[in-house]
């Protein structure tokens, strides 16, 4: 076992030093990951108008990475879900998901969710 591993299964919390030891290097890998995808994106020279919409959602929750507000990773994980759990007739038969939400859907699910509550009443 590695003195980092050690430190970390010792079931003491991790000071902000030994978070940056701990754990520094492998994001720092994943964020120049994430920057080189987003270069070779941008030299495909799609307009921003013409994004897909899981790039546009990639970077918008790279926006919420810096700004300086707690929760990143409850308001990041809820940018990329859908919000609704009713499944759309087009999704029947399907396996997979995207990744991120069209804000087409997104807002089809509000006013879907809002018609099925005044059945309800």
């Amino acid at each position: 076992m590695s003195s980092n591993q050690a430190l970390y299964s010792s079931g003491s919390a991790l000071d902000h030093h030994a978070l940056s030891d701990l754990y520094f290097l492998e994001h720092r890998a994943k964020l120049l990951d994430i920057a080189a995808f987003l270069d070779r994106i941008d030299r495909t020279g799609v307009e921003s108008n013409d994004e897909d919409f899981r790039i546009s959602a990639l970077r918008h929750a790279c926006s919420l990475l810096t700004d300086g507000q707690s929760q990143r990773t409850r308001r990041i994980l809820e940018l990329l879900s859908h919000s609704s759990d009713h499944i759309p007739q087009s999704a029947n038969g399907l396996k997979g998901a995207s990744g991120a939400v069209r804000q087409s859907d997104q807002d089809n699910s509000t006013v879907s969710g809002s018609v099925q509550t005044d059945r309800e009443n």
